[in-house]
């Protein structure tokens, strides 16, 4: 099992506001390279909705739909695979407002169920997903910050991921 978290600090905005803009994750193909399409089964304002997935990995596509939980008053969304190329794929978003700004956390818990495969696919799919949430959070606001280590390229990079 691959844990993978990341942080970011959205600058001046509501909690609020940003929770809406992410869960719109029909927009994440246009903001992150690695997205080659979503779609979106049900979404806010039900409290459960899903989505499929597809995201450019080695030579090919990486696939899933997800069950999505919405808790809009926790600030939170947790998804869940229902269908997928993982064996285990879970986690969520949880937003805090910090004064004028909005901590964005996003964290997964992933399993191919390759055990002999794990230590090449598992550093490579971290990489798609740090990147993939890294592009859609500095896409959806320009202000921005990452915490931690994430590096962005161009989205020309991306290619052959």
């Amino acid at each position: 099992m691959r844990h993978v978290e990341l942080d970011a600090v959205v600058l001046g905005e509501n909690a609020g506001t940003v929770y809406e803009s992410i869960a719109r994750f029909d927009r994440f193909p246009e903001l992150a390279p690695h997205v080659s399409s979503t779609t979106v089964h049900g979404t806010l304002p039900a409290a459960v909705g899903s989505s499929s997935w597809e995201l450019h990995f080695r030579s090919g596509l990486l696939r899933w739909t997800e069950e999505d939980r919405f808790a809009r008053d926790e600030l939170e969304i947790r998804f869940e695979q229902e269908d997928g190329d993982f064996d285990h794929f879970a986690g969520k978003w949880a937003l805090t407002q910090e004064g004028a700004d909005v901590v964005v956390h996003f964290e997964v818990d992933f399993d191919f169920g390759i055990p002999s495969l794990e230590g090449i696919l598992d550093p490579i799919a971290e990489r798609v997903i740090k990147e993939t949430v890294a592009w859609a959070v500095t896409g959806l606001f320009d202000r921005t910050k990452l915490r931690g280590e994430v590096e962005l390229g161009t989205p020309a990079d991306i290619v052959g991921v």
